[in-house]
């Protein structure tokens, strides 16, 4: 029975395996990508997801990144943290901003008015940010920092508005990540953003939906997120691999937009970066038109 189990985990382990690189993005399209890249225990040095963990995964997140050739990426738990901490050190931000000089990070700011652990990084040769704000998942979402609907730890949605330089056209884009344990927190949140985004897919602005939701595409929040009239890329297989490369079930990290044109099917780039995963989650990405 033992060594069964160690082939089907062999055989798991090998289908996680992805092409080195995604296709290039068609011309005038939008590539959108999200990526969990594992938040950092800075009083940890050693372990993997400490400052030690950080040291030899920083490199290959890098990779990953790079090998994306997005246009936007959201970040979701790019987050430093010790007790006591004030929030304002961000080591997965700082380093990747200064090892991937093409990108400038959105959606972020001093941490007594902006929570910094949702940024989303975008391209200024080809976009230009015109607007950012946040909102929690809580019966106060306006408020700072508030407790989710159960009274656990925090969680927000980030967002900015982009003009694209090649069509002069805008886009909004949301950066989210609901509560993988609770699900009185996870509707809620799904319940929140579609509340929020409604007006906004009404109106016609182009809008984007892009993060960690810790739900399968057949969940209630996907489902309530569609009714909303948000439409999901589709991303099939897994995005979350247990830091092992372990496919053992579906998406939960997502792509959804509106007023908007899917270009192709969703990419999830699922391969080691000089032999390391750079982070538990794969990321995803989506060629978009306007």
């Amino acid at each position: 029975m033992r060594r069964l189990l160690c082939l089907v985990l062999v055989v798991v382990a090998a289908c996680a395996q992805g092409p080195d690189t995604l296709p290039p993005r068609p011309d005038g399209a939008l590539r959108i990508a999200s990526y969990n890249v594992h938040y950092i225990i800075l009083s940890d040095a050693e372990g993997r997801w400490g400052v030690g963990g950080w040291e030899a995964r920083k490199e290959p997140m890098a990779q990953a990144v790079r090998a994306l050739g997005a246009d936007i990426v959201t970040f979701q738990e790019m987050e430093s943290f010790r007790r006591g901490s004030d929030g304002g050190v961000n080591l997965a931000r700082d380093w990747l901003l200064e090892e991937l000089p093409e990108y400038r990070a959105a959606a972020t700011g001093d941490w007594r008015e902006f929570p910094p652990t949702q940024p989303i990084f975008y391209r200024p040769d080809v976009l230009e940010p015109l607007d950012q704000g946040w909102f929690f998942f809580s019966d106060t979402p306006d408020q700072i920092y508030s407790r989710s609907f159960d009274g656990s730890w925090p969680a927000f949605a980030s967002w900015a508005t982009f003009r694209d330089s090649r069509s002069d056209e805008d886009v909004t884009v949301v950066n989210v990540h609901t509560d993988a344990f609770s699900r009185i927190n996870r509707d809620g949140a799904a319940r929140l953003i579609a509340e929020r985004m409604t007006p906004w897919i009404e109106a016609g602005q182009r809008v984007v939906l892009a993060g960690d939701l810790n739900a399968l595409n057949w969940m209630g929040p996907v489902r309530q997120l569609e009714t909303a009239g948000l439409t999901f890329a589709g991303v099939t297989g897994s995005t979350y691999h247990l830091d092992r490369g372990l496919n053992l079930f579906g998406a939960i990290d997502h792509v959804a937009y509106a007023n908007m044109r899917q270009l192709g099917a969703p990419m999830v780039l699922r391969r080691k970066f000089d032999g390391v995963w750079p982070s538990d989650h794969y990321p995803v990405a989506v060629d978009l038109a306007y």
